[in-house]
């Protein structure tokens, strides 16, 4: 895991503001170890790599690094877990160089030298964001892993084609402010984040997962950006499998999905650094915990955090899995206080606007766990591969139902549940046993309200991971489109489509965008082996039946997880990992709040709906309402307003 910049200019120049790159300093957080640059003998090229040395510390493993043939140079971001695999397969083909070190990205760069960039990184298991300069072609190559783990940002600023891991590198050699991209704001608005491939900025994108770019000398003279080919569909995968879905009973299909989640996770273990992982408790981390300690010579070292009091609280549940597996446990019970001093450094860490609130929490167990690890596992992509999310089942049971209704009658619903007063739904709520123990549980019915009327599922979806509405909040601008604002994409089932869009939107642009800054910012690598496309693919071989059978989300993997650790551990609903925001936006954050959602700092984005946003705001302060997360998207998006240049 590290930190890549670099830049391609049309023509030799040396006062072009890109060769800042150059001089460093910009994504340290990335890679303390070590600063490299190198640049083409005349001067146009430039490939910057920081390093966090986790396979092969020796120089054998600094970059940016050249091919043994001297044809390629590449500044690489991640790792490539079956790397020992690929060098095996150079020799036996006889195209083996002679290795000057053990690190994956030489192990790269000869595969590439022997099969080209595409075949090679289709031959790659592992996480990745990569440079790659063809002096042969005087070409500049990008590609990035199937699933989007690595970002890599990229664009002309000021002519010159420029690259890097985060938008603060680029940011800093722009002659001036970038542009904002107002569609990329409105979608924001809607999501809590960005959906690539657009960033935050006019002209600056994100290479779509999955995908490669060459830019030819050419294309760079006239700052032309070819489109992306992708080298890995998911979307054709899952389509050309539910033709022919595996036909395996149960305990076969636990019995292969153990497997091949054993094989992701014994070669994810491998570094040259102290490893752990990252232990909440829930099904997933417990499942990689299991599968690591099963493996491993000696007490994996795992790492949770708590909330006293907080309604949200898994250390206690992390604590018991962990003394059932023997792993060496370190818990840490954080106070507010602690949450609340990271508040102000959220812009920073993040880029452009993100409003994951389960970034704080995040940030905090990625500090905790840099101070005995390098490199930690995760359990990300769980929910998206094996039904984990509960809105799954709720918009496939709400459709079926909200179908038998004539649209007239679920338009008249929709009206009445709108005006119906607050107190009078509260209380029909909590006559009912008020599920979900809500502190405003009319909140959840005029959700309801929002999307009864919906005319399809792809609009009952969107309606219930909308936020605000962009066409209310930001009247002006039109929306940049995203899966989530058109069709749900093909797949055999509702759920599976939802699960699909998911995994090719909300997890790479906000769950893998919040756990990379958030590790990244304390210099902690964060791997997730759920996301081995060898699983994902496995995953996608089965049908929704046997992933998540009788409806119940992840009884797969709780049959898997089901030989390590006892179910009386496990099975719970899920809790999340998000903060008490609604109280705190009345108490310790009220005065931050109130200082940024002011009328005149509203005002100031020159888009948003100033009578909306103050008119929530009131509500949510006074009790009426929790607006929670459509605050704190506001209040995210207005810090970030104030914190860039």
């Amino acid at each position: 895991m590290c930190g890549i910049t670099g830049f391609a200019l049309p023509r030799p120049t040396e006062t072009h503001p890109a060769h800042r790159l150059a001089q460093g300093g910009l994504l340290t957080h990335r890679g303390p170890d070590r600063f490299d640059t190198w640049s083409s003998p005349d001067g146009r090229v430039g490939l910057q790599h920081y390093r966090l040395a986790i396979v092969d510390l020796s120089p054998a493993g600094a970059q940016p690094m050249h091919s043994a043939d001297g044809r390629y140079t590449v500044a690489f971001n991640g790792e490539i877990y079956n790397h020992l695999e690929l060098r095996s397969r150079l020799a036996a083909e006889g195209v083996a160089p002679s290795w000057r070190g053990h690190s994956d990205t030489e192990t790269l760069l000869a595969a590439i030298s022997a099969w080209g960039l595409r075949a090679a990184i289709e031959a790659c298991a592992g996480m990745f964001a990569l440079a790659l300069y063809d002096r042969a072609e005087q070409s500049l190559s990008f590609a990035r892993d199937r699933l989007g783990e690595k970002p890599l940002y990229f664009g002309y600023i000021a002519g010159a084609l420029c690259f890097a891991s985060e938008l603060k590198a680029l940011r800093a050699v722009a002659p001036s402010p970038l542009p904002l991209h107002r569609g990329a704001l409105a979608a924001y608005m809607r999501l809590g984040y960005i959906p690539g491939p657009q960033s935050v900025y006019d002209g600056i994108l994100r290479l779509p997962p999955g995908t490669l770019i060459t830019v030819s000398q050419a294309s760079l003279s006239q700052a032309q950006l070819p489109q992306p080919e992708p080298y890995w569909d998911l979307g054709r995968i899952v389509q050309v499998r539910a033709g022919h879905a595996a036909t395996l009973s149960m305990r076969e299909a636990a019995d292969g999905l153990d497997a091949v989640m054993r094989t992701a996770v014994k070669g994810q273990m491998v570094a040259d650094v102290p490893l752990g992982a990252l232990l909440s408790g829930g099904i997933d981390s417990s499942l990689i915990v299991s599968l690591m300690q099963a493996q491993a010579t000696q007490p994996v070292r795992t790492f949770s955090i708590g909330f006293a009091g907080a309604a949200t609280d898994e250390a206690p549940h992390a604590r018991r899995v962990a003394a059932h597996l023997g792993t060496q446990h370190t818990e840490l019970y954080v106070t507010a206080q602690d949450a609340l001093d990271l508040v102000p450094r959220l812009p920073e860490v993040f880029c452009e606007p993100f409003a994951d609130s389960s970034q704080v929490p995040t940030l905090l167990v990625s500090k905790l766990a840099r101070q005995q690890v390098t490199v930690a596992l995760t359990g990300d992509g769980g929910d998206e591969l094996f039904a984990g999310y509960d809105r799954y089942q709720r918009v496939a049971q709400g459709q079926a139902r909200i179908g038998r209704i004539p649209m007239p009658a679920r338009r008249a619903a929709t009206a009445l549940l709108r005006h119906m007063p607050l107190s009078l739904l509260n209380g029909a709520m909590r006559l009912a046993g008020n599920p979900g123990g809500l502190r405003n549980p009319a909140d959840r019915l005029r959700k309801i309200a929002e999307v009864l009327a919906s005319p399809d599922a792809s609009a009952l979806h969107r309606g219930l991971i909308t936020l605000w509405e962009p066409t209310q909040v930001m009247p002006s601008v039109r929306e940049n489109e995203s899966i989530f604002s058109q069709e749900l994409p093909p797949a055999p089932t509702l759920v599976e489509q939802m699960m699909l869009a998911d995994t090719l939107c909300y997890l790479p642009d906000d769950l893998l965008v919040k756990v990379d800054r958030a590790a990244m910012a304390y210099s902690l690598e964060c791997r997730a082996p759920f996301l081995d496309h060898r699983v994902v693919e496995y995953a996608w071989g089965l049908s929704l039946s046997q992933k998540a059978p009788l409806a119940e989300g992840k009884g797969l993997l709780k049959q898997v997880l089901e030989r390590y650790v006892p179910r009386p551990l496990f099975d719970r609903p899920k809790q999340g990992f998000g903060l008490p925001v609604d109280g705190w936006l009345q108490g310790p954050l009220r005065a931050w709040a109130e200082a940024l959602l002011a009328p005149e700092a509203l005002r100031g984005a020159g888009v948003l709906n100033v009578d909306l946003i103050r008119r929530r705001w009131h509500e949510h302060v006074s009790g009426e309402r929790n607006w929670q997360q459509h605050l704190w998207t506001v209040l995210m998006l207005q810090a970030w307003l104030e914190h860039r240049p």
